[in-house]
């Protein structure tokens, strides 16, 4: 994509902020998510929530800093019947901590499903019993994540479409007014790019009561971000914007930039009991046009996804290069274009690259 200089734009009537700006203002309140522990095939792409000592940049699962055993923190003190040993190289398959229950584990040795936390074994005691089932007295309490080496996960994201004219991209044939939901299938391939979990919420109405209420629900599910396609312009039945203002904080609803004008973000604060793993979600009213829906998630949902899943610098590299031929931008909004680049030894230009 290339972008033209840096302008003001907008007047008294219609006001619209910079592209840097609004990433800027997308960016201070998007927060990192906080660390999760996953198994193995669930880290990929994942950053690491912490540094550690080990030959490997990112552990490939959830580990035991220390020999103890894996527990359910909220099961507290008492005597337990250890169902399994997870060791380095072995790691207890089909097994799972219940409450109740304990793995013993060494240092690291993968964390069985179903545990949260490791004791260390100066904090436990060996339980004499009539039978052969082993059992451990837990002598103190612990709080999930203690010695697990986590990882940092990537957001879920749910994301719908609204407008009364939108048909699945299925359907066989169209009636006069119809279109088909390109947009969500289009977004949905995005997000899986990302590696990010999704939550598909179909077409909506132009209803404001409906989408009321798949808002409520979205909000509710444990979303990190919401992404929707249409309703955010100026008609009558463009219910998006007003009910994200009337839901949270609607942070700006205009960029100044070309595609993607109408783009509306919102804050949404949720009223949740404490250590809930979400307290806000990050709503993003992308616009219906399919060009300008994919250069807003590019821009700006990318960028917030990285920042969530724990990036160090969550901005889009930038390259230069030569273009093939001229591009006429327009003089008040900065202009994004879609291109390809490729890399070519001796262009014949007497330049590298």
């Amino acid at each position: 994509m290339a972008e033209s200089g840096s302008v003001t734009c907008g007047s008294a009537r219609e006001k619209m902020i910079s592209v840097d700006e609004a990433l800027q203002i997308v960016l201070s309140v998007a927060k990192k998510l906080p660390p999760v522990t996953l198994p193995l095939h669930q880290a990929l792409g994942k950053v690491l929530a912490q540094d550690i000592v080990a030959p490997d940049s990112l552990p490939p699962y959830p580990a035991s800093i220390k020999d103890g055993y894996a527990v359910i923190a909220s099961d507290g003190p008492g005597e337990y019947p250890v169902i399994t040993e997870s060791r380095a190289g072995n790691d207890g398959v089909g097994v799972t901590v219940t409450p109740g229950t304990v793995a013993y584990v060494t240092t690291g040795g993968p964390i069985p499903d179903g545990a949260d936390a490791v004791l260390q074994v100066q904090d436990t005691e060996q339980v004499k019993t009539p039978s052969e089932t082993k059992c451990v007295r837990i002598l103190v309490q612990t709080r999930k994540g203690v010695d697990i080496r986590p990882v940092q996960p990537t957001p879920t994201i749910a994301v719908l479409s609204t407008g009364d004219e939108l048909v699945e991209p299925t359907t066989g044939s169209l009636s006069r007014g119809q279109i088909r939901d390109s947009n969500r299938a289009m977004l949905l391939a995005a997000i899986a790019q990302q590696q990010c979990t999704v939550l598909d919420l179909g077409i909506v109405r132009d209803d404001k009561e409906e989408l009321d209420r798949v808002l409520d629900s979205a909000f509710s599910s444990g979303i990190n971000i919401l992404l929707t396609s249409g309703g955010v312009s100026m008609g009558d039945k463009d219910f998006v914007k007003p009910l994200l203002e009337k839901k949270g904080t609607v942070h700006f609803n205009k960029v100044c930039m070309k595609p993607g004008k109408p783009l509306t973000f919102a804050e949404i604060n949720l009223n949740q009991a404490e250590n809930a793993p979400v307290s806000k979600v990050l709503a993003f009213g992308l616009p219906g046009n399919q060009v300008s829906c994919l250069v807003c998630f590019h821009l700006f949902v990318v960028p917030t996804i990285r920042l969530l899943a724990g990036w160090t610098n969550p901005h889009l590299l930038r390259v230069q290069a030569r273009l093939q031929q001229p591009l006429k931008s327009d003089p008040i909004r900065p202009e994004f274009y879609r291109a390809i680049i490729r890399w070519e030894v001796n262009d014949g230009s007497g330049n590298p690259g």
